[in-house]
């Protein structure tokens, strides 16, 4: 078994191969990126320090996975443990440490603004355990994500799961990697031909579900059950659409670099750029008024008519 270690981290495999398909269209592996590099900005000390935040709630989750535990329902009755709560605050604390200028959102926790001038340049956002359901019935697909945005723009985004130990680098003007090694999406030119992953048929409600429905119903393969792992799967080649509704900024932001450094796309249902805008004060935008629907495509093509049988004129509802 081939793989990379980083300095100081625990065993990393090597990426995957991409399958190749059946009689019907395929998608296979692209020979060039499909989007064009962008000049990076990202200082290696913040990259390292993703690499320490990703390895402190690795700790914490691996502990607790597969353990009894407590069970909790929040306001929103999305189901919240333990392990996601101490994997957010020992990333807070390593913020806080390295960085107190940084401002800091997490999904348990919300927004803590960084200390002094210049506190709203650099925005962390975490989600600790994404993909809790998959997490408390031992299903290893979850993820944590790990997010830096600068003025509000995504430029380095992690992918990590701790108990297949594989973890997705993206960072703006850099390929993106798993285990250290460069990964691309696949080409793909119908949806005829695409694999398409969502978490839950039961994200979609009303609009989304009949739009989704639309571009369901013409790939060769609906697959569901992945949460953020089917973004990384997306980045190595493996699957060619992610169509999924009902999302915060913690569940989003984290896939962007990942997906733009593989080749692949990804924006909302109408075509928009994920980010996080600010006001003229320099402070993030309300979270409520982001979008909450997200299509990730590893082909441009294909992205682009996922967008037309999505046809999506309608709004979002506020976060809970």
């Amino acid at each position: 078994m081939t793989g990379t270690t980083r300095p100081g981290a625990p065993y990393t495999a090597g990426p995957r191969t991409a399958h190749r398909q059946g009689a019907r269209p395929t998608c296979t592996p692209p020979g060039t990126a499909l989007l064009p590099g962008i000049a990076g900005d990202v200082p290696e000390a913040f990259v390292e320090l993703a690499h320490r935040l990703a390895d402190a709630a690795a700790g914490v989750t691996r502990r607790y996975f597969r353990a009894p535990l407590a069970i909790e329902a929040k306001a929103d009755e999305s189901p919240v443990t333990i392990a996601d709560r101490e994997a957010e605050a020992v990333m807070r604390a390593l913020v806080r440490q390295a960085l107190p200028s940084h401002a800091v959102f997490g999904e348990e926790s919300g927004m803590t603004p960084g200390d002094g001038i210049g506190g709203g340049e650099y925005l962390w956002i975490f989600d600790p355990i994404d993909g809790t359901k998959s997490f408390i019935t031992g299903k290893p697909v979850f993820g944590t994500l790990v997010a830096l945005l600068r003025r509000g723009e995504p430029v380095l985004g992690i992918i990590d799961q701790p108990i297949m130990r594989e973890r997705w680098l993206g960072v703006r003007g850099r390929p993106t990697t798993l285990n250290g090694e460069e990964v691309h999406t696949r080409a793909c030119a119908s949806l005829e031909a695409a694999y398409l992953y969502a978490t839950t048929p039961h994200m979609f409600a009303g609009a989304s579900a009949a739009a989704f429905a639309r571009v369901r119903d013409q790939v060769r393969c609906p697959l569901y059950g992945c949460d953020c792992y089917a973004y990384g799967l997306l980045a190595a080649g493996h699957c060619d659409l992610v169509v999924e509704a009902d999302m915060k900024p913690y569940d989003y932001l984290a896939l962007v670099p990942v997906v733009n450094g593989a080749g692949g796309r990804i924006t909302d249902w109408q075509g928009g750029l994920l980010r996080w805008p600010q006001t003229p004060a320099g402070e993030p935008v309300l979270a409520s008024t982001l979008p909450r629907e997200v299509l990730a495509a590893g082909d441009a093509r294909v992205h682009a008519l996922a967008l037309r049988a999505l046809a999506w004129s309608g709004g979002h509802e506020g976060l809970s």
